[in-house]
């Protein structure tokens, strides 16, 4: 069983920068590739990013490529999502998520049903 809790979100100006923190229990958490989900009003929850568990290598949306970057630290139990240059549209809540599923393709953690436990979400707000 693993938890996640979300923070670090809030209100910045287009331009701005934030970075959201998602801790999480349990001592399997470096087994898990760890991605990142956005859902704004109206709209599909969205892959955002995902690092993988052993290669640590990171595939992002084409929305954020180049603006947002995920990393994590298995001694703290967290995984982050530095986002850059933000965007109105970068609007929504965000969420973090874990699987344990590790030799499959890309294409396999950008499908959130794909994906074991959830977070509550944290909200970024961008204004313009």
């Amino acid at each position: 069983q693993v938890q996640l809790v979300e923070s670090g979100g809030g209100l910045v100006q287009a331009g701005g920068s934030l970075r959201l923190s998602c801790a999480a229990s349990g001592r399997t958490f470096s087994s898990y590739a760890m991605g990142w989900f956005r859902q704004a009003p109206g709209k599909e929850r969205e892959f955002v990013a995902i690092i993988r568990v052993r290669s640590g290598r990171t595939y992002y949306a084409d929305s954020v490529e180049g603006r947002f970057t995920i990393s994590r630290d298995n001694a703290e139990n967290t995984v982050y999502l530095q986002m850059n240059s933000l965007k109105p549209e970068d609007t929504a809540v965000y969420y973090c998520a874990a699987t344990n599923k590790v030799n499959v393709a890309t294409n396999y953690y950008t499908q959130r049903g794909n994906y074991d436990y959830w977070g509550p979400g944290t909200q970024v707000t961008v204004s313009s």
